[in-house]
């Protein structure tokens, strides 16, 4: 819509166009309400300027001007707020079939892998119409997640997961920044998105590398560290089963409920103690230190896997410690 105005980025993405609207209606609303301002003054400044032998006469208050002037800004914002706060969570809620890339930012880089198991370095390759969610955490600082292209920011923590999602609307490489200052280089903390056509990404998909996918590594990562062992399908596990644990509520020993989402499932493997899940002790040893982010998050990936393959015949009554639900 924009893109012929000087120095305006270029737009590739679904939200890019809802944006550059409320940005630019932000700014002419800005722009009309200090003209106003300022002609009024000026007009009222030479108007009701002092002069010899006229003397100021009182004025009386206007019930209907008083409501009037703050009826009618009070309405320009909130029509900011409504229009802003309806793209936010257009912006931050993922649709539930979008494609995910698990990311890893570091001092001074940026780590993606795909469910295929395709890793790469500050490159991310993503078809063209596809909703592509991005699941990210820190190793180190905090670090953000800055595709002018896209329109699309997002803080990356440490110890956490954050998410962004884009639909990218046109092929082509466009810029992707670190918008948190992250230490010496942070100015060299800088990637590509790639856009490409179906067919070509899925060429590159298959000759991309020869890596299993997330899910494989994962449950292979599952038996290793004998997490098999404990979360079992039986009634003599000392863990629960966690087929179909993603997304779902679990009830806390304390009485609480939470779901189990990507947070929930990495601070339960990381820190098992934190939050006792109802009918199981706290037996499960901490992983912290002894397994890196990539694999932390091929775990998450393997869990999530299990749980969308559990059919609806299938309910989920199990509950326990660490990444446990009910």
């Amino acid at each position: 819509m924009f893109s012929h105005l000087p120095f305006w980025p270029d737009a590739a993405s679904t939200t890019a166009g809802r944006v550059d609207a409320l940005y630019i209606f932000l700014v002419m609303v800005s722009a009309i309400m200090t003209l106003l301002i300022f002609s009024t003054l000026i007009v009222f400044a030479v108007r009701f300027r002092k002069r010899r032998g006229v003397k100021p006469e009182q004025i009386e208050g206007s019930q209907v001007l008083e409501i009037t002037w703050s009826t009618i800004p009070f309405l320009v914002f909130l029509s900011f707020f409504v229009w802003g706060a309806v793209l936010y969570f257009e912006e931050r809620t993922p649709p539930q079939d979008a494609t995910e890339v698990y990311t890893v930012a570091k001092q001074w880089m940026w780590k993606f892998e795909h469910a295929g198991g395709q890793r790469e370095i500050n490159e991310l390759h993503v078809p063209v119409g596809r909703d592509v969610k991005m699941i990210m955490t820190s190793q180190d600082v905090i670090h953000s997640f800055y595709v002018p292209a896209f329109r699309i920011k997002q803080d990356v923590l440490p110890g956490r997961y954050t998410t962004a999602w884009f639909h990218a609307t046109k092929p082509g490489s466009y810029h992707l920044f670190c918008a948190e200052y992250c230490g010496t280089e942070h100015s060299g903390m800088i990637g590509w998105i790639v856009v490409m056509d179906p067919r070509d990404y899925q060429a590159w998909m298959t000759t991309g590398g020869g890596n299993q996918a997330m899910t494989a590594t994962g449950e292979k990562l599952f038996t290793d560290l004998g997490c098999v062992m404990c979360h079992r399908a039986d009634t003599g596990a000392r863990g629960p089963n966690l087929a179909g644990i993603y997304n779902k509520p679990v009830q806390l020993e304390d009485g609480r409920t939470v779901i189990a989402d990507e947070n929930y499932i990495r601070e339960s493997i990381m820190e098992p103690g934190a939050k006792i899940v109802k009918g199981f002790r706290p037996i499960m040893p901490t992983l912290q230190g002894q397994i890196s982010d990539e694999q932390l998050n091929e775990l998450i990936a393997y869990v999530k896997s299990i749980g969308q393959a559990r059919t609806e015949a299938q309910p989920v009554t199990a509950t326990g410690t660490g990444f446990a639900l009910q």
